[in-house]
């Protein structure tokens, strides 16, 4: 039996199936098959399915118990390949492909499904994008000319392989949930927000908080208002652009300690209050979208629940069922390590090889030891702050990391002049003009903390298209946050393989962070999974370096008590 099948939907109902040979053409005759969960487990030789969309298919064959152990997703190929030609933005379905491919009108993608908390979609949606099973080969056999024509045919298929991976764990990880206990979440927002009030309006604590910012101005403001607050600060003597923490905290007046602490629990009960709970937690699980590759950078978002966006107050209620436990794995200065491996800088890739810290180590050899100095010029060079002080240290680390710096000085200049920037496996940033579909969806990715303490502002494609310095910030840091994504696919790919076999199950993850859910008697084999995992996707995407990838990893019964 041939290793890979293609699978689509028939016109009549059913599913058709075909066998496929190395040129992606059909290796046998198509057939046609009422069951589609039942087309591809009765084919358990199948190492890799052929689909239009893992979205389209693979979470209603998880629904029947079928699980396949890989997959290749026209329309996540297809975006990787627009964008590798200089095309991103057009639509990237694959009836466009088609389109494409034979000269035809393309017509426009459909606009993105919202999720809907509690629902589930059909196997095959109409949608308008599917295809009969000969056309969509055309287009599979279509894409593995375009990938071995570019520069790296062997990153590029590894590239395509690893997003397709992630769609198979996302689906998985959807259909999981991550362990969440609804009495918990009550009580801590009990705890933080007082009693609810009948009507839907501001829970006690909030509404005793907004009593308090009003006194302390002498009159009714709405803290949930920033016009509101501007105004009153400037009826006040104080000139504030914005209610932005940062600055309000630097003002001296009474009103500041309440309004901090109100917005903080106010973006609590918006984000993660009572109805959030009703509407993302369900039979004991926190159900959100995963969606992998949502942003250009490769980084994943969710449709819905605010997933990578949890206070860690509220991780309380993220508990392990009895007799399991998490384990909680997070990449340790994963984007300086990465930094290291694509600009083959053999000093920081001396450095990177060390599972130590690497920010005390760079501090050793450049700064005399300052660690926070170090932090600061790594973090500079890959997010673009280089004024002030940041100038002085990213000249510092200049001198003794020459091939890391200029790595991203050339990926800065590249995206100054509008060119086409690339991750090691071959992600593109686009041109401004390309990318403006992506800005809202990329616009709302928090920055890292680490990030957020620098001056750098992240370029949104489309938003700031006319400002070359701020596409040259984004770009340098493309090369190293997109690398850094390429490689926690291979990872999560690697994990997903090895946990198999085991009960455990993951359940979570957010750009250098991963969940396994897992029993108590399995975490010590699941960490070490993790760590194995990492190499080999070390490996895998950047070749034989001396880079590695450590773990900061815990085994706990709550998420908050991970960090």
């Amino acid at each position: 039996m041939a290793d890979r099948w293609a699978l689509a939907p028939a016109e009549e109902g059913g599913v058709d199936v075909a066998p496929l040979g190395p040129d992606g053409l059909p290796a046998g005759p198509v057939r046609r098959e009422a069951d589609p969960a039942e087309a591809v487990r009765s084919r358990p030789g199948v190492t890799r399915w052929v689909w239009r969309s893992t979205a389209e298919v693979y979470p209603r064959l998880l629904a029947t118990g079928v699980r396949v152990e890989r997959g290749y997703d026209v329309e996540a190929a297809e975006t990787l390949l627009l964008g590798h030609e200089g095309r991103y933005g057009e639509p990237r379905s694959a009836a466009a492909a088609l389109a494409r491919l034979r000269g035809g009108p393309v017509p426009p993608d459909p606009p993105q499904r919202q999720a809907e908390p509690g629902a589930q979609s059909a196997l095959f949606e109409p949608r308008g994008t599917g295809l009969p099973l000969p056309d969509l080969l055309a287009v599979y056999a279509e894409q593995q000319r375009r990938t071995d024509a570019t520069a790296h045919p062997d990153r590029m298929r590894l590239l395509t392989a690893a997003e397709s991976a992630g769609m198979l764990v996302a689906a998985e990880m959807n259909r999981a949930g991550l362990p969440w206990r609804a009495d918990v979440h009550r009580a801590v927002l009990q705890d933080l927000l007082g009693e609810r009030y009948a009507g839907g309006g501001e829970p006690r604590r909030l509404a005793e908080l907004a009593d308090e910012v009003s006194a302390a101005f002498g009159r009714r403001v709405r803290p949930d208002l920033p016009t509101d607050v501007v105004k009153a600060f400037a009826q006040a003597g104080i000139k504030v652009s914005s209610t932005r923490r940062w600055e309000i905290e630097s003002v001296d007046h009474p009103a500041v300690e309440p309004l901090l602490a109100y917005k903080k629990l106010y973006r609590i009960w918006v984000a993660h209050g009572w109805s959030w709970l009703q509407d993302w937690v369900r039979d004991g699980r926190f159900r959100p979208e995963f969606l992998a590759g949502g942003t250009v950078t490769g980084r994943w978002v969710t449709n819905g629940g605010g997933a990578l966006q949890i206070p860690k107050v509220i991780r309380r209620a993220a508990v392990a069922d009895p007799g399991w436990r998490l384990v909680v794995a997070d990449a340790d200065q994963m984007e300086p390590r990465v930094l290291a491996a694509i600009s083959r800088d053999p000093g920081l890739m001396e450095v990177a090889g060390r599972e130590t810290d690497l920010y005390q180590s760079v501090s050793d050899r450049a700064f005399s030891g300052d660690r926070s100095q170090a932090k600061l010029a790594v973090l500079g060079a890959v997010y673009g702050q280089t004024s002030g002080d940041g100038l002085k240290n990213l000249a510092a680390l200049r001198r003794r990391f020459p091939r890391a710096v200029a790595y991203v000085d050339e990926a800065a200049r590249a995206g100054e002049e509008g060119r086409l920037v690339r991750t090691w496996l071959g992600r593109t940033c686009p041109p401004a003009a390309r990318a403006a579909d992506d800005a809202a969806q990329e616009a709302g990715i928090p920055l890292a903390e680490e990030e957020q303490a620098t001056d750098a502002r992240p370029w949104v494609p489309g938003y700031a298209s006319t400002d070359a310095r701020a596409r040259g910030r984004f770009a340098r840091n493309f090369v190293v946050q997109g690398s850094a994504a390429d490689w926690a696919l291979l990872l999560l790919a690697a994990l997903r393989q090895t946990l198999s076999g085991m009960a455990a199950e993951l359940v979570f993850f957010q750009h250098d962070e991963v969940i396994v859910h897992c029993p108590e008697e399995e975490a010590a084999t699941v960490a070490e999974a993790i760590r194995q995992a990492a190499d080999l996707a070390g490996r895998l995407t950047f070749g034989e370096t001396p880079v590695r990838f450590p773990f900061t990893t815990a085994v706990v019964e709550c998420y908050a008590d991970a960090k």
